[in-house]
């Protein structure tokens, strides 16, 4: 057992492997949570450890080699990862200076800025903010409020608060912290509007004091992520310097002369927020690790809490014996794994992207899309999953020493942070229906007939790693395929696969029709099946995780090849049967097979009943880490009965 959950580790792992055993070796029991702190020890306690990180640790991996990094922003990505494991708040608050902060001037800023900041950045000695977030737009970055206003006569900006409304909000690094932020605001030089812009403002001094016009305060309390200091800044006409502009896709001359490489305003605005990707990658992959822990926890605490006996049996029962709780724990389970595949896969395009060297908009395009899909699917999982796995403990699940109200409180927000995750599937949704246009994310022209079925069924069939083996698995499906099992691997691609074509043909014929009766009235057009696109795209990325799971199993180790393959049946047919209505509505489903998918969930139940330890073992958390009470009370039980053994 031990070889296969090592050989589950590997595969998990993936091409990071070497960054995951870093942050494994290097970071104990120092870093992790501290249970029961009042909001200002927590944030005491993770400003100290900010700068404790170890700088192998891969944390700062995504920076230029010469300044201190290595060049590797999904190395970076899969760091923060890792360090969601050991506490949130540390995670958050490094993804706030490294991430987003640092990230901001590494994709956005030139050589001058990486000269003057990169390496205090790198170093913490220089905390800084990541400012777009208004108190009155937050999904709607296009139409924020706050104005950077240029005076040539000065060569210098006024940036400028005009209303409480467009104040910046739930800052991380505001409150305590931050000296710097990179502050996102309306461009206007010359009297014309040049949309939205990022600059290097201070905002504190090195006394901690505000800056000049800058007012910070405090965001209040939270449900969670206490030892993060987000705050608010208002800017009463502060003076920024003509360079502090990051200028990377659009130059402000000294006489007021506005030039971008890119001419197209909205294109422009997306290419800036695309190059930001990075922060919704590390936010599903650290809402996949907060999961990962809770399972970890209940799965252990199932194995040793009994709970009623056995007709003429003197034991109790173990929790992880009852149908019920593996009906819980299992389906999550797999969908951990599933998803973990997935985010690998995600890891590996966000390299070729961004380490490429040249600018494939297409592939960029397909990056946001799958970042945005996936964000919002593992971290509703970890929604769902974190409290389930509260109930599966009980009482016990309920105490802050066993982690999982914590996990709860600190991974909440994650469903809006980054993006709102309902935002989000329409971007996912848009991309599909488009083709990726330029126009991206705008709602011009979805009325025209310009929705091409067969464009638009190549952009659902971009594919995974494994597309040859998903091809030939597909082609050896038999035409009547009732006569088909349901753990039939090509049948369970084909069903996901022809559900988000129907779903997506779907949503272009409404749309269609709509423009023919409101062609003047786009948004009409789009709202009136929202439902139907956010249906889709949920699809979109139910398949693309099955292929990804697929790809997974091909490249693991051929002694839990089979083991995978049976968690892969669970992750498929549970999707399927959660959606049985729909299938059977649109005729993918007969009566009959779709009692026979809910009969093989439950006989796949108790083949992976013995696997279930192994499977979260295969997580390789060290229970350092984990953080709970029971897992030690668990330990110190096992290690008794082991001693009563001992002759």
């Amino acid at each position: 057992m031990s070889d296969q959950h090592n050989h589950l580790r590997d595969v998990l792992d993936g091409r990071w492997a070497h960054i995951r055993q870093a942050v494994r070796d290097r970071l104990g029991a120092d870093f992790v949570t501290v249970h029961g702190e009042t909001g200002p020890e927590a944030r005491d306690r993770i400003s100290t450890l900010i700068r404790k990180i170890p700088g192998d640790a891969g944390i700062a991996d995504a920076f230029p080699v010469e300044y201190g990094g290595n060049g590797d922003p999904a190395g970076s990505a899969v760091a923060a990862e890792m360090l969601a494991h050991v506490d949130l708040s540390l995670m958050v608050k490094a993804g706030v200076q490294w991430g987003l902060f640092g990230g901001a001037v590494v994709a956005l800023g030139t050589e001058r800025h990486y000269e003057a900041y990169l390496r205090d950045i790198i170093s913490a000695d220089l905390m800084g903010c990541f400012a777009m977030t208004e108190t009155g737009h937050g999904s709607d970055v296009q139409q924020l409020r706050t104005t950077c206003v240029y005076d040539p006569a000065t060569q210098t900006f006024d940036l400028h608060t005009p209303h409480e409304a467009a104040r910046k909000d739930y800052i991380g690094n505001a409150a305590k912290d931050g000296r710097m932020a990179v502050v996102f605001a309306q461009l206007i030089t010359g009297g014309e509007r040049r949309g939205v812009h990022a600059w290097m403002v201070p905002i504190r001094d090195e006394n901690g004091d505000p800056m000049p016009g800058v007012t910070l305060g405090d965001a209040g309390a939270k449900a969670g992520l206490l030892g993060v200091d987000n705050g608010r800044i208002s800017f009463d006409h502060v003076t920024v310097p003509r360079d502090m502009l990051l200028d990377r896709y659009g130059q402000v001359a000294a006489d007021g002369t506005y030039s971008s490489p890119i001419e197209n305003d909205t294109r422009r605005f997306f290419t800036m927020l695309g190059t930001l990707v990075r922060g919704r990658v590390t936010v599903g992959g650290a809402s996949s690790s907060a999961t990962k822990n809770a399972l970890a926890i209940a799965v252990r605490y199932g194995d040793v809490r009994r709970q009623f006996s056995r007709p003429g049996a003197p034991d109790e029962v173990v929790l992880n014996d009852y149908l019920a709780h593996q009906r819980k724990l299992l389906p999550a389970l797999a969908t951990t794994y599933a998803y973990a595949f997935a985010q690998e896969e995600l890891l590996v395009a966000l390299s070729d992207v961004q380490t490429g060297g040249t600018t494939d908009e297409l592939r960029q395009r397909e990056l946001e899309s799958r970042a945005a899909g996936l964000k919002a699917a593992q971290t509703w999982h970890a929604t769902r999953t974190i409290q389930m796995c509260r109930e599966a403990c009980g009482g016990a699940g309920y105490l802050a020493e066993n982690r999982l109200p914590g996990l709860k409180a600190d991974t909440d927000v994650f469903t809006t942070f980054e993006g709102d995750n309902t935002v989000l599937l329409q971007l996912v949704a848009k991309g599909l229906l488009t083709g990726y246009r330029d126009a991206f994310g705008s709602l011009d022209g979805w009325g025209r007939a310009t929705f091409v079925a067969e464009q638009v069924r190549e952009m659902v069939l971009e594919r995974t790693a494994a597309r040859s083996v998903i091809q030939r698995l597909i082609g050896a499906v038999p035409g009547r395929e009732d006569d088909v099992a349901v753990t039939d691997r090509g049948w369970q691609l084909k069903t996901f696969e022809d559900r988000e074509r129907h779903l997506l043909e779907g949503a272009i014929r409404r749309l269609r029709k709509g423009a023919a009766t409101k062609k003047d009235d786009p948004f009409a057009i789009f709202n009136d099946v929202q439902d139907h696109v956010l249906r889709t795209a949920a699809a979109h990325i139910d398949r693309v995780t099955l292929e990804a799971f697929v790809a997974g199993i091909e490249r693991a180790d051929p002694s839990v090849k089979d083991l995978l393959s049976r968690v892969c049946d669970l992750y498929a047919l549970s999707v399927i049967e959660a959606d049985k209505g729909w299938l059977l509505e649109h005729g993918r489903l007969t009566p009959g097979r779709s009692k026979a998918v809910t009969a093989v969930v439950n006989d796949l139940l108790k083949e992976l009943r013995p696997h279930m330890r192994t499977l979260v073992d295969g997580f390789a958390i060290p229970d350092v880490w984990l953080n709970s009470a029971i897992l030690r009370e668990e330990e110190q039980r096992q290690e008794a009965l082991r001693a009563q053994a001992t002759p």
